[in-house]
């Protein structure tokens, strides 16, 4: 027993110090990919269609069957010499079949192809769930870097107030102070405490939501890696256009519209099959045993040489006339090989919104982020001299506050701006096919 516990307890060790650590993006969607349920349904559903296209070939094959029958008979019947009498007759028999397709308008062979396409889109379709995967992640990332920097303003915050209170303990016991500036820069330390505290609980849902996508029991002792932002504001965006032409190409959201759309076209041709005539081969061999009471019969193994046989037969079907069903096959096909091609205009036309929009908006937060630096620079500056004014007296604590306060305000904004413009220009380039990293 004792054993048992200790190992317990160094598996939940072991487990939980695999927890604590610090991941990266890219070991977030590693983990991600791996563990995502909706990843491993994808899976099998391409599994399954590979078991598709297994079946689809095999059709090529021959069939091949058994049976044996046993029948009682009882009763008046007619006997050999043409009188009917009261006998008990037994007969047992044994076949051995096989039909082989010679040629069935090549509809194996547009199955087998149809299938394959119906793999192929559903791999694809499994690669749109990985990527959208991806950049779920990175967003919940990039909102977990964002409420560490928010928290680590909000901690300064909290200690800019603290030391200010602390200071003017010290000039209310010099007489250089009143109680009343003391009691308003609490006020403001209390505030910033609780703006401490919200900034913190966003975090924690922000670290709560990641690990839910990443499939873990709880967020305790997850933590991520911060990306370097330097050359960010150097970063060039192509356009929209060129972005596009890349990704038409590569994403799997187009790649399976044009695969079903190939399966589209080529259910046509199976249509069109129908018009077509088929050949079938077929053969087998097999025996009985027969037994009438009254009458002598020979053994088992006399009537089964005896009555072995052996055929082989080649079976020809011409369709004349099915009451125009193949003709509407061959017209529905065509109707859903129009549609598709509708659906993937459509699908083209959306990403190249969706491209559009994540372009623009990592032009806005460039343009944003730029602006911010200058604006973050100018609170700081002003901040000094307003720290520095009041403490040496030439100002109040309410213009201290107001100044301290519009430098948070830079610095938040700063940062928001700055992991924003982070996301985006990485999205751009994940839409050309790039791995989601920064």
């Amino acid at each position: 027993m004792r054993r048992l516990v200790v190992t317990v307890m160094l598996f939940c060790g072991i487990a939980a110090g695999a927890q604590e650590r610090t991941w990266s993006l890219t070991q977030c969607i590693e983990h991600a990919l791996e563990h995502n349920i909706s990843i491993k349904q994808s899976s099998i559903a391409v599994a399954s269609k590979e078991i598709a296209v297994n079946t689809a070939e095999n059709r090529r094959l021959p069939s091949l069957s058994g049976s044996a029958g046993q029948n009682f008979s009882f009763g008046r019947g007619l006997t050999a010499d043409n009188t009917y009498a009261n006998t008990n007759t037994t007969s047992t028999s044994f076949s051995l079949g096989s039909d082989v397709p010679v040629f069935t308008g090549l509809q194996i062979v547009h199955n087998i192809a149809l299938s394959k396409l119906d793999l192929e889109a559903s791999t694809m379709d499994l690669a749109k769930a990985k990527d959208d995967i991806r950049v779920a992640v990175a967003q919940a990332y990039v909102q977990i870097i964002y409420d560490l920097e928010i928290v680590d303003v909000a901690e300064n915050q909290v200690e800019i107030d603290e030391m200010q209170v602390a200071r003017l303990n010290e000039m209310v016991q010099n007489g250089k102070a009143s109680r009343a500036e003391v009691s308003a820069q609490e006020a403001t330390l209390a505030q910033s405490r609780l703006a401490l505290t919200q900034a913190r609980n966003n975090l924690s849902l922000a670290l709560l939501d990641l690990s839910q996508l990443l499939e873990l029991p709880s967020p305790e002792g997850f933590s991520v890696v911060r990306p370097s932002v330097e050359g960010l504001e150097s970063k060039l965006l192509m356009t929209p256009e060129a972005i596009y032409a890349e990704a038409v190409e590569v994403k799997p959201s187009i790649q399976a519209e044009k695969a079903r759309l190939a399966y589209a076209e080529r259910n046509i041709d199976l249509a069109k099959s129908g018009y077509l005539p088929s050949i079938s081969l077929s053969g087998g061999l097999g025996t009985n045993y027969y037994t009438s009471s009254g009458f002598p019969s020979d053994n088992f193994g006399h009537q089964a040489k005896n009555n072995f046989s052996q055929y082989l037969g080649l079976n020809l079907s011409v369709p004349i006339f099915n009451r125009f069903s193949t003709r509407n096959q061959v017209r529905s096909a065509q109707l859903q090989k129009n549609n598709q091609e509708l659906q993937l205009e459509n699908v083209k036309k959306s990403l190249f919104k969706e491209i559009q929009q994540a372009y623009y908006n990592a032009l806005g937060a460039q343009n944003k982020y730029e602006s911010c630096q200058v604006a973050e620079k100018s609170a700081a500056d002003a901040f000094e001299l307003a720290r520095a004014k009041y403490e040496n007296g030439k100002s109040g604590i309410t213009e201290f506050n107001e100044s301290k306060n519009r430098y948070l305000s830079a610095q938040s904004d700063l940062v928001k701006a700055r992991y924003e413009y982070l996301f985006q220009s990485s999205l751009l380039d994940f839409y050309r096919g790039k791995d989601m990293q920064f």
